[in-house]
């Protein structure tokens, strides 16, 4: 085995969106990986000392050496394994748009998720709204900043802003589904929906993304139920 594929190693949890992002982007790269699925309610001696900070995951573990925080692993897969298909555009300034527009997914979109999922009533349809915002300001900003292409998702290639957008999002009926609601649909912003819809369908992600149902059951595990009217 190469070198660099030696020893890479994933610790996740499967119904995570920040694991799969990782899984997505080894995959799309072609490199062999021993998966590891950490149980979060009894974090294994390995999770905690290759992440004694936050004690999360995902992890990967690369010839021992541990690379913690999704997008931070991204990169370094990215950076390692440079060959195509490449995650980041090679020009420094659209690098830095694809980072800006990441973490924004991941400071306002994801924590808006929790959000709903977490409150009932008048509180849910209020971060219902609030999600609703976010990604109108979300596609919005990355359609300006690449020239009108919201992404950069074709029949063979996957962008970091697509794996980001894709894991978390391409799941979106099992939520709709738990919740007895809709977060995201045609008639509220139709340009993200057409992407994620678009997404869906391509091979990796269908192969990578947890279970409809097995999803479905986790979720209205945690799910704050709506009140009896």
């Amino acid at each position: 085995m190469d070198e660099k594929n030696r020893e890479v190693v994933l610790l996740g949890s499967w119904p995570s969106a920040y694991c799969t992002r990782v899984a997505l982007a080894l995959k799309l790269k072609g490199i062999p990986y021993k998966y590891v699925e950490e149980d979060l309610k009894n974090k294994s001696e390995l999770l905690i000392k290759h992440n004694p900070v936050h004690k999360k995951v995902p992890v990967l573990l690369h010839k021992g050496r541990s690379i913690c925080e999704s997008l931070v692993i991204l990169e370094y897969i990215d950076d390692i394994w440079n060959h195509s298909p490449k995650l980041l555009p090679e020009d420094p300034y659209q690098r830095a748009k694809v980072r800006f527009w990441a973490n924004y997914f991941d400071q306002k979109i994801m924590p808006g998720t929790n959000s709903i999922l977490l409150s009932n009533g008048e509180a849910r349809e209020k971060a219902i709204e609030d999600m609703n915002e976010m990604l109108r300001v979300f596609e919005e900003g990355v359609k300006e900043d690449f020239h009108e292409q919201l992404y950069f998702f074709n029949e063979e290639t996957l962008g970091l802003l697509d794996i980001v957008v894709g894991s978390s999002c391409c799941t979106y009926k099992a939520y709709h589904e738990a919740c007895n609601i809709e977060v995201i649909g045609p008639n509220k912003n139709p340009t993200f929906f057409m992407w994620v819809n678009a997404l869906k369908e391509h091979p990796l992600m269908k192969e990578t993304l947890p279970p409809h149902d097995k999803l479905v059951a986790k979720i209205k595990s945690i799910v704050v139920p709506s009140p009896i009217a």
